[in-house]
């Protein structure tokens, strides 16, 4: 039962902090869509680097990327609010019903870690070189981030054993 709390709790966790990097987005958006378009320009990369042809310089191009982030950040804490609830429900309840609730939490730190891989780790780090940038670059907090989807979603998806409520 401890294990099935500490699943719940991590979920919730990992809701809670999509939930404020979508409020921080939202509310301090200015300094979040620089970043997004100071990585897509790749304006602070190494001078004279051989890939400056990748550089996005169109602002529809930085609201599109900005706004699919924001948008997926939000989904990923509507699915582990809504899955962490699932589990809260399900902690008592036996093996099959605890394993049916993980979906929604399983669906949420999957998209987690495939926008911390995609956008941030892959086309931001390696298509945009944001490594090279020394005032842009996000890969540190992207690997964390992406670490710590991971270690939870592996934790959720351990198998679940028997609880045994009453007497035989």
């Amino acid at each position: 039962m401890i294990l099935r709390a500490a699943k719940t709790a991590l979920v919730f966790g990992v809701a809670l902090y999509s939930t404020l990097v979508v409020f921080n987005n939202l509310s301090d958006s200015d300094s979040n869509y620089q970043f997004i378009r100071h990585v897509l320009m790749m304006d602070s990369t190494f001078p004279g680097n051989r890939a400056m042809w990748r550089a996005l310089h169109n602002p529809a191009w930085h609201a599109a990327f900005y706004w699919t982030i924001v948008l997926s950040e939000a989904a990923i804490a509507a699915l582990c609010w809504y899955g962490g609830f699932h589990l809260a429900k399900s902690v008592n309840k036996d093996a099959r019903q605890f394993r049916a609730a993980k979906q929604l939490a399983v669906a949420g730190l999957t998209l987690g870690l495939l926008l911390w891989l995609i956008a941030f780790l892959t086309v931001g780090g390696e298509w945009f070189l944001m490594w090279q940038s020394v005032t842009w670059n996000g890969q540190e907090t992207a690997f964390h981030m992406f670490a710590v989807f991971g270690i939870v979603l592996l934790l959720l998806l351990q198998p679940e054993p028997e609880v045994h409520t009453g007497a035989r």
